[in-house]
């Protein structure tokens, strides 16, 4: 494994991540919620009181990308798999949501923070099946 020191951005993965933990952390500070997508996601299928933070939460995940990639223009990632393949992996994933209850976002910032045994067990074992994932698509198949 090497890694690609060309486009190696440590500063800008310092700043996601700064901004991510204020998010999560004014989050609990203000209505005492975990900052989990996940969750947010599948509570904008119920009308309740929050329903409008939870839309204007995903609405920024999908805004924020785009209005970022205006400013500073980058080639798109393409995906070296068929679409097949993505639709299967994002439905994986949202099983796997469902499974560990809570995502990467609950267990891995909000759980580990908190020092949950819970969320230290599920970020475990997310970390452990994205290696074996990796692993067998890219050195078995």
């Amino acid at each position: 494994m090497s890694i690609d020191w060309q486009n190696f951005t440590p500063l800008a993965a310092l700043a996601g991540g700064v901004l991510i933990g204020t998010s999560a952390g004014l989050l609990a500070l203000r209505s005492g919620r975990i900052l989990g997508v996940s969750g947010f996601v599948s509570g904008l299928f119920e009308k309740d009181d929050e329903w409008l933070s939870r839309l204007a939460l995903i609405a920024g995940l999908i805004l924020a990308p785009v209005l970022v990639g205006l400013v500073h223009p980058q080639a798109a990632p393409i995906p070296d798999v068929g679409w097949g393949t993505v639709i299967v992996g994002g439905l994986l994933v949202g099983l796997g949501t469902r499974l560990a209850t809570g995502c990467t976002s609950g267990h891995g910032v909000c759980g580990l923070s908190r020092l949950s045994l819970r969320s230290m067990v599920a970020t475990g074992a997310f970390m452990a099946a994205a290696a074996a994932t990796v692993y067998v698509v890219r050195h078995l198949i």
